[in-house]
């Protein structure tokens, strides 16, 4: 059989990098969920010594390139507290970071499109803060926020491509692979163009069906 030739095993590696790429990505936005909405909620309720540096950690973040951040992280983090971490955990904390940092401008904006009128109303009713959070803005913000987040989302995903320079064995680092074995760049490349081309698809899809199901309910509970 010719080196260049594919073999059934290249399936399964396929799908092992699919898998990888797929679990970074997860794992990387529910952690810059949590910690970009705790970065939104510093700066909305401008808390005392920690908004100034919410907005400036989420600023450098979302203005420098994932690039660096990814060798910062990889090889510079290591050094500095003397750790020890592999490919995959280094990507994961750079790709929460840079999620985060976007998802506090989103949650910001949407927080800042509430009605004060609403908020104010619901004070004098006696309402506590976090009823008022969670009652009256976060329904409403949350609608405002969906559509940017699903397109976050998706950007996110494809931005996983870049975590194979540091080693990291997701499809793209398979894609590399198996180029440099086979020498088809016009089979491979357009094969994880595909692969990515249908999970965006899928993400986005995904997303337009949840904003679908929060304005129904939302129009519902307004009724």
């Amino acid at each position: 059989m010719s080196n260049n030739a594919f073999v059934p095993y290249d399936f399964i590696v396929l799908l092992s990098g699919i898998g990888v790429s797929l679990q970074v990505f997860l794992i990387s936005s529910l952690i810059g969920a949590v910690l970009g909405t705790l970065l939104a909620l510093t700066r909305h309720y401008q808390v005392p010594g920690l908004g100034h540096a919410a907005t400036f950690t989420s600023e450098f973040l979302k203005n420098s390139p994932v690039l660096v951040q990814l060798f910062l992280i990889y090889f510079g983090l290591p050094i500095l507290l003397g750790v020890d971490m592999t490919a995959t955990e280094a990507a994961v904390i750079t790709l929460s970071g840079n999620t985060a940092a976007f998802i506090s401008v989103i949650v910001v904006s949407a927080l800042a499109s509430i009605d004060k009128g609403q908020v104010e109303a619901a004070r004098s009713f006696g309402l506590s803060e976090w009823k008022v959070l969670t009652k009256i803005i976060t329904p409403q913000a949350l609608l405002v926020a969906i559509a940017p987040l699903v397109g976050l989302a998706v950007n996110q995903l494809q931005v996983t491509s870049l975590i194979s320079v540091i080693g990291v064995m997701d499809i793209t680092k398979v894609g590399q692979i198996l180029n440099q074995r086979t020498w088809q760049p016009f089979i491979v490349w357009p094969v994880i163009g595909a692969t990515y081309f249908m999970l965006s698809w899928l993400l986005a899809k995904l997303g337009r069906t949840l904003e679908t199901h929060l304005k129904k309910h939302q129009d519902w509970a307004s009724l």
